[in-house]
């Protein structure tokens, strides 16, 4: 089975009443990104507002795919305390968030046992957008 060619994978952190600075003690890290709801954001049209609070912290793409190394680099930087994991779901949508980019049109990928259960302790959902090869180039 060949590899999908590239990975890209986030995880997100949302909710209307989430405080960035909260979730960054709770978890140990700084995000990559973070917003608060009702804040003030740079957008191409000027100033948009926050609809939601938002944290996320990203992994370094990989090429090939390495979902199992993406998730280890960033679980590895956060807490692995089950009762904070489980005080952060409990209150606001948490995901994975991967994006998966094809070059071909059968590639594949394998998620190990590992990294399904680190994912599955924390409550963490994973969510997949799957890209297929751009045929018009």
């Amino acid at each position: 089975m060949a590899h999908l060619a590239r990975s890209v994978a986030s995880l997100r952190i949302a909710g209307d009443e989430l405080v960035p600075e909260e979730v960054s003690l709770l978890l140990g890290a700084q995000p990559t990104h973070a917003q608060r709801k009702g804040q003030e954001l740079p957008s191409k049209a000027g100033v948009r507002i926050a609809s939601f609070g938002h944290w996320r912290l990203h992994a370094i793409e990989t090429e090939p795919e390495n979902l199992d190394a993406q998730v280890a680099e960033i679980l590895g930087q956060l807490t692995s305390n089950l009762d904070v994991w489980q005080s952060l779901t409990s209150r606001y949508r948490v995901d994975l968030f991967c994006g998966w980019f094809m070059e071909g049109s059968n590639e594949g990928v394998c998620i190990s046992p590992l990294t399904l259960q680190a994912l599955g302790e924390r409550g963490i959902e994973l969510g997949l957008d799957i890209y297929a090869p751009d045929t018009n180039a």
